[in-house]
């Protein structure tokens, strides 16, 4: 995520609630974060034939009705290895058994060596190294009802009247699929006020988890980007505002340090996509990307935007595997030197979302493709420029970034999932691409196009079998 863009919206929450932002000392003071890629699996106290005992019953059941394996890449990380890594003197903050990766703190650079010395360390790559000083999170004040300018009656839907019909979700809806029994996890950074404002006390959330290091102490004290993501998939006030998916359920995943810009966020991220397939989550939606750092000699590059060499997007890439479809938002450096997407909308097997505006031309500052081994991305665009949220005070405001375009169309792939439950993962995002308006001729800027999930359900009920590829 762009910390300028963050830092920006911090500002004005801190003038609108009064306040001047002051910084304080970098929590437990200076820092340094390793990722260390580990030899292999030895030494696991788990095995493949109980996977029960590392992933909820959801999450096999899931697996079960896809036809999808339990592998390696599923075990966790060995606990010998872990233990000899914490004997160097560094503490193991963070963990993926996807990549076989362990994300370690120490506040002393020469237990480095220790570490790239252990026999069951591949690699150790420096990710992360701690400011100086940061600005504390500020809760703002909330509003108990909208403003009476939004509450003029515009339909059922009111002000997503517009980018839920863009869509075609309205017929999902009428149909009778609102996301009921489908499980949806936000990985973002802050949800604030998620648990005060009114109008979102009616979204059922199953938990919140926090995976940055060091995690806060009140994820709905962080940032509200989060909370304006959440608003466009799980509020349902008829009249007024209406979401994607209002009857889904959600699990709201703080992964985005807003403070400083680092790979270890990947590692976050890795976590949260890990711990969501874990609880049995069916959908993803991450409005998050990188590409550059606060450290400019650990940026990305374009070459590496094939879905694999970067961490973040090798593991994105594993997500539809597992039995879930992965959501992202594009990005918003269209107007930018980078331009491209970020990672991980490189990504295989997952639908990365652009915005348009209500024309339904791209809008300027979203990110374009392709790939750099040469795949059609975005994949499907929707309605970001602009797009109506509601904020951490609780008010409906119009808002532009691919940040709010991809968790309407998130929304909607769990009410398609829904609707047609004995579908996979791959065969869900295959049905997005195909209903989209240009499938038949893509392009770098808008993809496939925009999608009509009214079409998506008409062929998931008359196809009983759908051949994928396009990944």
């Amino acid at each position: 995520m762009k910390r300028y863009l963050w830092m920006l919206a911090a500002m004005l929450l801190c003038m609108s609630a009064g306040a001047e932002p002051n910084r304080v000392k970098y929590p437990g003071g200076k820092c340094y974060m390793y990722r260390l890629y580990l030899a292999d699996k030895q030494g696991t106290d788990y095995s493949l034939e109980r996977p029960e005992e590392f992933l909820s019953g959801k999450a096999v059941e899931r697996r079960r009705r896809q036809q999808l394996a339990v592998d390696s890449t599923d075990l966790p990380v060995s606990q010998a290895y872990v233990a000899a890594v914490e004997a160097t003197g560094a503490e193991v903050v963070s963990r993926s058994k996807w990549n076989n990766t362990l994300l370690v703190r120490t506040h002393n650079q020469k237990v480095a060596r220790s570490l790239s010395a252990l026999p069951c360390v591949k690699r150790a790559m420096k990710v992360f190294t701690s400011p100086d000083s940061i600005e504390p999170p500020m809760r703002v004040n909330y509003r108990t009802e909208f403003n009476s300018w939004d509450t003029i009656a515009r339909g059922n839907y009111g002000a997503t009247e517009e980018q839920v019909r863009l869509l075609g979700g309205t017929r999902l809806h009428r149909a009778g699929y609102r996301g009921r029994g489908m499980t949806i996890a936000v990985l973002d950074g802050g949800f604030m006020n998620v648990d005060v404002i009114p109008c979102m006390q009616s979204i059922s959330i199953a938990g919140v988890r926090d995976f940055v290091v060091p995690q806060s102490k009140d994820v709905f004290k962080e940032m509200d980007h989060g909370t304006m993501v959440l608003s466009t998939m799980g509020v349902n006030v008829p009249g007024l505002y209406v979401g994607t998916a209002p009857e889904a359920t959600y699990w709201l995943l703080r992964c985005e340090d807003v403070q400083t810009e680092s790979p270890a966020e990947e590692d976050y991220w890795a976590a949260a996509a890990e711990f969501a397939d874990s609880v049995g989550v069916d959908v993803i939606n991450s409005s998050l990307g990188f590409h550059a750092f606060d450290d400019k000699t650990l940026n990305h590059t374009y070459a590496q935007l094939d879905g694999h060499q970067t961490l973040i997007s090798h593991t994105a890439s594993m997500i539809a595997s597992k039995g879930m479809v992965l959501v992202n938002s594009a990005g918003n450096d269209g107007m930018g030197t980078w331009k491209k997407i970020n990672f991980p909308a490189d990504a295989h097997d997952i639908i990365t979302v652009g915005a348009i505006s209500p024309n339904r031309l791209n809008a300027a500052f979203s990110s374009i493709g392709p790939t750099a081994d040469g795949r059609v991305k975005p994949d499907v665009m929707a309605l970001g420029s602009p797009a109506a949220v509601i904020t951490g005070r609780g008010t409906i405001r119009s808002d532009i970034g691919t940040s709010f375009s991809a968790p309407q169309v998130a929304g909607l792939v769990a009410c398609l999932w829904q609707a047609c439950p004995q579908k996979s993962a791959q065969e869900i995002i295959l049905l997005v691409r195909r209903s989209a308006d240009q499938y038949a001729t893509p392009d770098d800027v808008l993809g496939y196009g925009v999608p009509d999930f009214g079409r998506a359900l008409s062929e998931g009920k008359s196809n009983s079998q759908l051949i994928t590829h396009n990944s």
